[in-house]
């Protein structure tokens, strides 16, 4: 097999291509304008606070809203099942992989390198790469994310039990209510009351029937309105990801060696691993997932340290420098390497491992 061959028709790709482009192209000009001062000092939070709140809840439910498969159906759970399992293995693997450091320093990497920025950092580039499938799988992984996320992660940084205050967080956050409610009617579309919608197909009046929370076709509004919504989420989140970089001293973040090693872990070595796991699960037939979930999952995981996550790490006091350095070069790192990852999927795509 000429993998140069397979390499060259990846990056030659339009769609795979543009979207990396675009996605550099804006996060840049997110950078340029917080250097101009176009953008202030609170913009990157401001920008944030939209996605999550809105664009991505939108994204989220939005992704479920479609016609449900046996192989969607498979594939869906597969990636649920892997989405909690892959927490585990990282909390364990991830002790050996900083034993040389101590103390608050290796509780800080630890919980960084677990916990990535899948659903601010990943989602829109992997709706960008893999469209609306992308979105739907990256949505159900996330799943696990948030409930390892808001209990280990935590718990681990805080050195407290599980609080109800966290509790309530973890489950009234708008893109878990948007991700269950979504995954809720994707899954029991079929066994919810039905109602007949009327289109218009090459001239001819077609019927069908959906179940009334299918509002993608009950309300084709609505549906709108998350089109609108969902499309602000890519966007916004790389001017935020740009004018976040433009802010910080990349002086200081270069020059700490911890942070170099963490970066390798997370974007390189952690990827790397879910990949080789996967490859065996698949070739076993135990778990097997296709090339777009590979690279949803692998792209997911490739994520600069999760906002939450490095805002334990201030707010308990646990080597917040750290932690800041970290999420600038974990970032910056991301923007880099992410296309790498991509042409790495679809040469491994290309062996027939993932069907």
């Amino acid at each position: 097999m000429n993998y140069l061959d397979v390499f060259t028709k990846t990056l030659t790709n339009q769609k795979i291509n543009t979207a990396i482009i675009s996605s550099i192209a804006i996060i840049l000009l997110g950078y340029f304008l917080r250097k101009k001062g176009v953008f202030n000092d609170s913009i990157g939070k401001v920008l944030t606070s939209v996605v999550l709140t809105v664009s991505l809840p939108a994204l989220a439910f939005n992704s479920f809203l479609v016609d449900i498969n046996e192989k969607s159906l498979k594939q869906g759970l597969n990636v649920l099942i892997w989405g909690i399992l892959v927490y585990i293995v990282l909390i364990i693997i991830s002790k050996p992989l900083f034993m040389q450091f101590k103390g608050d320093q290796q509780d800080t990497m630890r919980v960084l390198s677990i916990f990535g920025s899948t659903t601010f950092f990943g989602i829109p580039i992997v709706t960008a790469i893999y469209g609306p499938t992308g979105t739907l799988y990256a949505s159900i992984f996330n799943i696990g994310y948030r409930i390892f996320l808001y209990s280990y992660g935590y718990i681990k940084m805080s050195g407290l039990k599980m609080t109800m205050k966290n509790v309530k967080t973890m489950f009234l956050n708008p893109i878990v209510i948007a991700t269950f409610l979504g995954l809720f009617i994707w899954l029991f579309q079929g066994s919810l009351p039905q109602v007949a919608v009327s289109t218009v197909k090459d001239g001819q009046t077609v019927v069908k029937e959906y179940a009334f929370l299918r509002l993608d076709q009950t309300l084709p509004q609505f549906k709108q309105i998350l089109t609108y919504l969902s499309s602000l989420a890519s966007p916004l989140a790389w001017l935020a990801i740009g004018a976040t970089l433009g802010s910080v001293s990349f002086k200081d973040a270069l020059s700490n060696k911890p942070t170099w090693y963490y970066t390798a872990v997370k974007l390189i070595v952690i990827p790397a691993i879910n990949i080789v796991i996967l490859a065996v699960l698949a070739v076993t037939h135990v778990l097997p997932v296709d090339i777009t979930a590979l690279g949803t999952i692998v792209v997911m995981m490739a994520t600069p340290p999760a906002t939450v996550a490095a805002a334990y790490a201030i707010s308990f006091d646990k080597d917040a420098v750290l932690a800041s350095n970290a999420s600038l070069l974990g970032t910056l790192g991301a923007v880099i390497l992410t296309p790498v990852w991509i042409v790495i999927v679809q040469i491994i795509g290309s062996l027939g491992i993932f069907h």
